[in-house]
């Protein structure tokens, strides 16, 4: 059985939400007939057609037109290539199309029908039904886009990002082939657009998935840093037992430094790959007062320093 993709699963909850206020209706059937609807003339009449390959997005477009307008809709479907293709037709389309500010000519979005962010949101959520995708959040790539025929309507529909007051998404636009695509990379931007246009639970989806990736992930980078430390302190422990061998052969211990220099340098001896805070620790308790990582370090400095004097 063939499983569902992210990107449909977003779809479904769109249209399974419920949009609320009329205007946002509205503006999610301007969006919608504005990227997917044609008009042909029939007996002197014009008749807005929509056509759909999802019964779903096909019967919530055809009832949300019934429920605003109670225009002269018929929906029908004809058996194609194995699948079923859905249309949805309009007679006398003419004051239904002038009414939700569509122009099929223009890229631009009527300020009658998107002014705020109710209208905001149900307008993106008409873009992304009729042509997103997005890819699952179980891919390492995440990617959500939106792909358009018309440059300046595209821009257009950039410009209603920023004026949205509760999210801080940064979309990009590129030409790819003929059509200009809107895209979003960011995790958290696809995230805070999904709750944007509705799917609440893809939204949460995508979150839990993301965070499960992202912790392994972190911990790998933790992991991989803990060896990368590990292998730097063993390198560097190496390198000090063999520049101390050197000293004491050349000027005895008692020649090398106070008390404290040479626990430093007994505690090394012993324990080539111990990190500095460990070192730092045994001789602090040996002396009874604190000695810092840092007062460590350059003491090693100083030994250092003596062997390239001394070679």
């Amino acid at each position: 059985m063939k499983k569902t993709s992210f990107a449909k699963v977003v779809k479904d909850e769109i249209v399974s939400s419920d949009l609320a206020s009329e205007a946002k209706k509205k503006a999610f059937l301007s969006a919608y007939i504005k990227i997917n609807g044609s008009v042909i003339f029939r007996n002197k009449k014009s008749v807005l057609l929509l056509k759909f390959t999802d019964a779903k997005v096909a019967k919530f477009l055809y009832s949300l037109l019934l429920e605003i307008y109670r225009c002269d809709a018929h929906l029908s479907y004809v058996n194609k290539n194995k699948s079923r293709h859905y249309n949805v037709e309009v007679e006398d389309a003419d004051e239904l199309i002038d009414d939700l500010g569509i122009s099929f000519l223009e890229g631009k979005i009527s300020k009658d029908i998107v002014y705020d962010d109710d209208t905001i949101a149900g307008y993106l959520a008409g873009v992304f039904l009729s042509t997103g995708s997005v890819n699952s959040p179980e891919t390492s790539n995440y990617h959500l886009e939106m792909s358009l025929n018309n440059e300046n309507y595209a821009k257009w529909l950039l410009h209603l990002f920023p004026k949205y007051s509760h999210t801080n998404i940064e979309p990009r636009l590129i030409k790819r082939r003929d059509k200009y695509v809107i895209y979003i990379k960011k995790s958290d931007q696809i995230a805070d657009f999904l709750l944007l246009v509705g799917a609440v639970s893809a939204c949460m989806d995508f979150e839990n998935v993301r965070i499960d990736r992202d912790f392994v992930n972190n911990a790998n980078r933790l992991t991989n840093l803990d060896t990368a430390n590990m292998s730097k302190t063993v390198k560097s422990g190496k390198r000090q037992q063999e520049e101390i061998k050197f000293l004491i052969d050349k000027y005895g211990l008692e020649n090398l430094g106070n008390q404290k220099v040479q626990l430093v340098i007994k505690y090394r001896l012993e324990m080539m790959s111990a990190p500095l805070e460990e070192i730092a620790s045994l001789v602090s308790m040996d002396l009874n007062t604190h000695v810092s990582k840092s007062n460590i370090n350059h003491i090693f400095r100083k030994l250092h320093e003596r062997y390239l004097e001394s070679k």
